[in-house]
């Protein structure tokens, strides 16, 4: 018996450690593949002509214009392909748009290998419940062709002990500190103890959000400065 086709991925991401990051991540779910990976909506729009495409992972924030205008160019052209928007904006407008414009599911940065793993596995779900027939037998098969985009959130949950609120906090003071903060910095920045904030950075870090350098201080007191990877 064959194997199914895998899904097919455009990742549109400028930052190109993000987007290195982001091809990483796919590869490593059984079912896809990368088609290519790509720094601009202008960009995005010749991959998705001149390759097939089944799923764009489509940053909103590009250099030349907004991911939702790609996704408009993309709908004009009747391209198929599926979206899961990702971005790091918490604006509710953009999210309403993104839905009315059909894309299927949204990823808040930053985010882990597990939550894009939990995205893809609902949404190859959602394929092959709604791939074998072009005609629904019934409501219920509609709702749970429907169900299998929302799911559940247990795969996407952060490590144990890491809130997201305090995630929130400590992005939010790294990003703010162009030359990097060292763990006692950020600490005091978001009224936590070095030791909790040490955790997030350090899961930061691991999802390639943050980047680790020495710094030294005091003589023979070195640490370490996490700055931020991303311009947004």
């Amino acid at each position: 018996m064959s194997l199914p086709e895998p899904v097919r991925v455009l990742v549109v991401e400028d930052e190109l450690v993000a987007a290195q990051a982001h091809v990483a991540y796919v590869r490593r779910v059984p079912g896809f593949a990368v088609t290519a990976m790509v720094h601009s909506g202008a960009a995005a729009i010749r991959a998705l002509g001149s390759s097939a495409v089944d799923l764009v992972l489509l940053d909103m924030q590009l250099p030349d214009q907004h991911g939702l205008d790609v996704v408009r160019t993309m709908r004009a052209a009747r391209h198929p392909a599926d979206v899961v928007a990702v971005t790091s904006a918490r604006d509710l407008s953009v999210v309403r748009a993104a839905v009315s414009l059909g894309v299927v599911q949204y990823l808040l940065k930053p985010f882990t290998f597990a939550a894009l793993r939990d995205k893809l596995e609902r949404y190859a779900e959602f394929r092959e419940q709604i791939g074998s027939a072009d005609v629904a037998v019934g409501q219920a098969e509609v709702d749970r062709a429907l169900s299998s985009l929302r799911g559940s959130d247990s795969a996407s949950a952060l490590p144990k002990g890491l809130t997201s609120a305090t995630l929130d906090a400590v992005v939010a003071a790294v990003r703010a500190a162009p030359g990097g903060m060292s763990a006692a910095e950020t600490a005091d920045c978001v009224g936590a103890s070095r030791v909790t904030v040490r955790r997030y950075l350090e899961h930061l870090a691991d999802n390639m959000l943050v980047a680790r350098s020495p710094r030294y201080g005091a003589p023979g007191r070195p640490e370490v400065a996490y700055r931020w990877l991303r311009t947004r």
